[in-house]
């Protein structure tokens, strides 16, 4: 399994503007510092921005800043924001997609529950746990 590179440049966004919370900081600064392309940072802002995530200021002295305390930033939620897709195999998405399912194959039951243990591991830490 692997994360996506949008839920990846999400996580680094969030921890670095948590490290620098009494500035405002710039697109281009962050996609510097991360070595992130501007254009792939610019939609991960634009989907951080629609939540309380992170404030986005515009003007000359806007920028952008952590929008919550690090501690109530939780790690699974900010996941389940940022993976558009968590169906590790094509069967549990389509169910036709493997003719093993019609003899009760058990694999993709598997593989679900152990997706739940990852997002509810991920859900035990926030922000501040991993600065």
């Amino acid at each position: 399994m692997q994360l996506s590179k949008f839920t990846d440049y999400s996580f680094r966004t969030l921890i670095y503007l948590a490290k620098n919370v009494h500035k405002n900081c710039t697109v281009d600064e962050l996609a510097k510092e991360l070595d992130i392309s501007k254009d792939h940072l610019k939609k991960v802002v634009h989907k951080l921005a629609k939540t309380d995530y992170i404030i986005s200021t515009k003007g000359r002295n806007g920028g952008l800043k952590l929008g919550l305390d690090s501690g109530k930033i939780n790690l699974g939620e900010v996941l389940k924001l940022t993976e558009e897709n968590l169906n590790l195999v094509e069967c549990m998405n389509e169910s036709d997609s493997c003719p093993l399912m019609k003899d009760g194959c058990k694999l993709k039951g598997l593989i679900s529950k152990s997706l739940k243990v990852f997002i509810k591991e991920m859900e035990q830490y926030t922000l501040e746990d991993i600065l």
